[in-house]
């Protein structure tokens, strides 16, 4: 039996580590080219702080759950994504299906992620947190995270949430 380490050890050795990030941004209205897509470099600002974050590759799909799947699926058996960032989907809509295309391939949810969203959305927001079907999970490996298409929304469960713990998400993945 080994030695028990500390999450505050966890989080030393997480920090040595690089992790390599893939974006798919599901919005029917940016492939139609109506508005910009303003999470790409949005995300590369908030990575720009943070060292050993990289952003690997982008994707624009349809709220389409075949596209979606096929994206989400390409992503996650490189070997260039450690994890998959997915933008859309989240709400109630009948175009809002990236949360149960997500669902399909999650061996394991991290429920935390999508409870701290909502109350940090509550927060700030007010009680229409409770329309966010936000969602994290492992898949074999890998993690997805499922954000709220919004920018402001994005920004928020970036820089609060995933930022702060994805090293040490993938370290305990990798090492644990």
């Amino acid at each position: 039996m080994g030695i028990r380490l500390s999450y505050k050890h966890h989080k030393e050795e997480a920090e040595k580590i690089h992790v390599n990030i893939c974006l798919l941004i599901t919005s029917d209205s940016i492939v139609r080219g109506m508005k910009k897509d303003e999470i790409t470099p949005l995300f590369k600002q908030l990575i720009g702080k943070v060292k050993g974050i990289e952003l690997r590759s982008t994707k624009v799909v349809p709220n389409d759950p075949g596209l979606i799947a096929k994206t989400l699926s390409a992503f996650l058996s490189s070997a260039f994504c450690d994890s998959v960032i997915v933008t859309g989907g989240t709400g109630i809509s009948k175009r809002d299906v990236s949360v149960d295309v997500v669902k399909e391939l999650c061996s394991k949810e991290l429920p935390g992620y999508g409870e701290l969203l909502r109350y940090l959305t509550y927060i700030k927001h007010g009680t229409i947190a409770i329309a966010s079907r936000a969602l994290a999970c492992v898949s074999h490996d890998k993690l997805i995270f499922i954000t709220p298409g919004s920018p402001d929304a994005f920004k928020l469960a970036v820089s609060e949430l995933i930022l702060p713990e994805i090293k040490h998400l993938i370290y305990m993945l990798r090492y644990h």
